[in-house]
């Protein structure tokens, strides 16, 4: 298997993709090189994260410290995206709610992964 199958990477890959191009083409100027360039940062980790966690997984412990690393990079990219919101620097209300619903989501599944690995933790071979 391939950490291309895991519905947390599928997610996290389209928020990336959805949050990069806000940050391009939603954003005032001045916030291509501040908030949003911190956006795409901690974003870009959630999905990085859950990757290198899958490399490790023969060791449960690193496979579980680097999910861990993912849902904070979800949380922080929570922040971010309400710190754009409330600054009126992200003005589309719709887009918002869409963004934050699904890293809520995201949040979530992660969260239930790492239970799912602390629980029963199974190696592919």
């Amino acid at each position: 298997m391939s950490y291309k199958k895991l519905v947390i990477w599928q997610e996290a890959r389209q928020i990336v993709v959805d949050i990069h191009k806000m940050t391009l083409n939603k954003l005032p100027q001045f916030e291509l090189y501040e908030e949003g360039s911190q956006i795409r940062r901690s974003i870009k980790s959630v999905k990085s994260n859950i990757v290198e966690g899958y490399g490790r997984r023969r060791y449960k412990q690193e496979f579980i410290r680097f999910l861990i690393f993912s849902l904070s990079s979800c949380d922080e990219t929570t922040d971010h995206l309400e710190t754009l919101y409330e600054t009126e620097s992200l003005k589309d209300d719709s887009l918002y709610q869409d963004l934050h619903k699904r890293l809520q989501t995201l949040g979530k599944k992660i969260n239930l992964f790492i239970q799912a690995v602390e629980k029963e933790h199974k190696i592919d071979r």
